[in-house]
């Protein structure tokens, strides 16, 4: 199955994790992505070049979108642009407390982007950022695996 492009959030949550030193490269296509509260690591597969993908994460696995994990590794292997002022300005957000307490990603993201904006990023950097990020995306066509190749 392909996976459908992410909820806006993701490509922000994808650079809080670089920022927060949570991805662990295994070798050139795995990486360990640390959620956000310390308590699940995700297993991450990403083969460009065949287009294939895995996460265990629950976006990529239950809501068939690429997941933040996927993100923020294509971003460390420069597939998909990575903006390390915007990811500075990330750092520390607890993004599962967040997306659990507000029920949905609009607020989420109005909530972060003031957060950056505090921190010296403008929001409509942000919204440049974002569909930077989603255009880049959009032209991969991600087939997500059915489990994590060994």
């Amino acid at each position: 199955m392909y996976l459908r492009l992410p909820p806006r959030i993701k490509v922000l949550e994808a650079l809080g994790a670089i920022a927060d030193g949570r991805i662990k490269i295994i070798d050139e296509h795995r990486a360990q992505v640390v959620s956000s509260e310390g308590d699940r690591v995700y297993d991450v597969y990403v083969d460009v070049s065949k287009g294939q993908v895995y996460s265990n994460d629950n976006g990529t696995k239950y809501r068939g979108y690429v997941g933040y994990p996927i993100i923020a590794l294509l971003m460390i292997k420069g597939v998909i642009p990575f903006y390390r002022d915007v990811a500075e300005a990330l750092k520390g957000i607890p993004w599962r407390e967040l997306n659990e307490k507000y029920k949905k990603y609009a607020i989420v993201e109005s909530i972060v982007k003031d957060i950056a904006r505090k921190r010296g990023i403008s929001p409509s950097y942000i919204d440049l950022v974002i569909s930077r990020v989603i255009g880049k995306l959009k032209t991969l066509k991600l087939k997500l695996l059915p489990s994590m190749p060994s």
